[in-house]
């Protein structure tokens, strides 16, 4: 038996178990895919191929981790479309299809996230392009997401807009203001009760001048504007450098406002290196604002954490583990913080001892609790190891290897 943790006097280690079943975690189709960077993607012979082949990945990283029961989809790449980016079919024949490939992989269908930033017509942007007509093939586009998320069982929207503009006056950016605004109140007017619009935002790359939704700000400028089930989407790599990712989960916490994250890591820009790779005191730091606001309201907060990664070296269902795992360890540590003794010693002007309730729960090594947690689901204690033993890679790549051909480039994820 592992040696106990010390917990904190407001908490139980059954009551932690519970609210570790709670945690959920939704893995991208896209990350089991072939990915890489904007330079071109480096072949492994075991990755998917077909979305029936991304949810089996998928299923199997659920059967391992037991805490990942829905995978985001993404339009344009998972769903059948015709050379000019038509859906082929209806949304509810495609969603039926895909849903039940799902379904027989033991996972569901999760966030549905539409693409308008790939097509060759939307160079000078999409909803908010100067052109009226690519305007409306990117609501189009849009509207039609909402009918396959609703066909597939899907409660998610997850929006990211690559729109902006690369030189001074190549825009006028109150005009797309506006024209973004008149998007996404159109979209949440379409969405059904129960469905949730989470506005990403993103400050440069693919536009270096200005990006119409640059910051959380203007995310939650703009999902206020749509209707009260739109919420701000944090991806942590989507930061310049310096920026206090946990600053602005506090404040979205507190305006009711942070919808989900897309988790990933970064040294310099949006890298999407796997989670925790680079500043994990960071992601810590992350999950300490959403535990203590846990702990002020007693309940959990509506939160969606999916994982956002582009797995260009390292094996796609490796690093998908890993960043589970990851989080998961992360998350406990932090619901390990006596915030109490913090809130006392602010109380008395100790900073040291205020800091030092984070530093220990940081310190404390849960590795041995979650093994224990997983066993006790019936779960393989080490599933990133049970994943090497099990076989699986090797099956996948000497199914998939042979279609794959030498070349790289062209589209990041697809």
């Amino acid at each position: 038996m592992n040696a106990p943790m010390h917990l904190p006097p407001h908490l139980t280690e059954s009551a932690l178990a519970a609210r570790l079943d709670r945690f959920t975690i939704e893995t991208p189709s896209w990350g089991y895919a072939d990915t890489g960077t904007r330079f071109g993607k480096f072949l492994q012979a075991a990755a998917a191929g077909t979305i029936d082949e991304k949810l089996a990945d998928a299923g199997h990283v659920h059967r391992l981790t037991g805490c990942c029961p829905t995978v985001a989809l993404h339009v344009l790449w998972d769903f059948p479309h015709d050379d000019a980016g038509r859906l082929v079919g209806t949304p509810a024949a495609a969603a039926t299809a895909v849903a039940g490939s799902a379904k027989s992989h033991a996972v569901a269908i999760g966030s549905i996230n539409p693409n308008v930033f790939q097509d060759q017509r939307y160079k000078f942007g999409s909803v908010t392009n100067i052109d009226p007509a690519v305007r409306s093939v990117a609501m189009a586009h849009l509207m039609s997401s909402v009918e396959l998320a609703k066909a597939a069982g899907s409660n998610l929207l997850s929006l990211w807009f690559a729109d902006g503009s690369n030189y001074p006056a190549q825009a006028n950016i109150r005009e797309r203001k506006r024209w973004m605004h008149n998007a996404l109140e159109a979209l949440h007017a379409a969405m059904p009760p129960g469905m949730t619009m989470l506005v990403e935002y993103k400050p440069f790359e693919p536009t270096f001048y200005h990006t119409d939704i640059a910051d959380w700000g203007m995310a939650a400028s703009f999902a206020r504007g749509a209707g009260p089930h739109a919420k701000v989407l944090v991806d942590t790599g989507h930061h310049l450098q310096g920026t206090n990712i946990e600053h602005i989960v506090a404040f979205l916490i507190a305006e009711g406002l942070l919808g989900g994250f897309h988790f990933n890591d970064r040294k310099y820009a949006d890298d999407d290196l796997t989670m925790g790779s680079i500043d994990p005191y960071q992601l810590f730091r992350i999950f300490a604002e959403i535990a203590q606001a846990e702990r002020e309201t007693g309940k959990d907060l509506a939160i969606a954490y999916m994982i956002d990664q582009s797995h260009n070296i390292k094996p796609k269902i490796e690093a998908m583990i890993q960043t589970v795992m990851t989080a998961q360890e992360h998350f406990v540590k932090a619901m390990l913080i006596d915030f109490d003794a913090a809130a006392a010693a602010r109380q008395q002007g100790d900073v040291v001892m205020a800091e030092g309730a984070w530093r220990s729960a940081y310190a404390t090594d849960v590795r041995g609790f979650l093994a224990d947690y997983r066993k006790s689901k019936g779960l393989p204690p080490d599933p990133l190891m049970a994943h090497r033993e099990s076989g699986y890679e090797a099956k996948a790549a000497a199914a998939r290897g042979g279609r794959k051909s030498a070349g790289g480039g062209g589209n990041s994820y697809a």
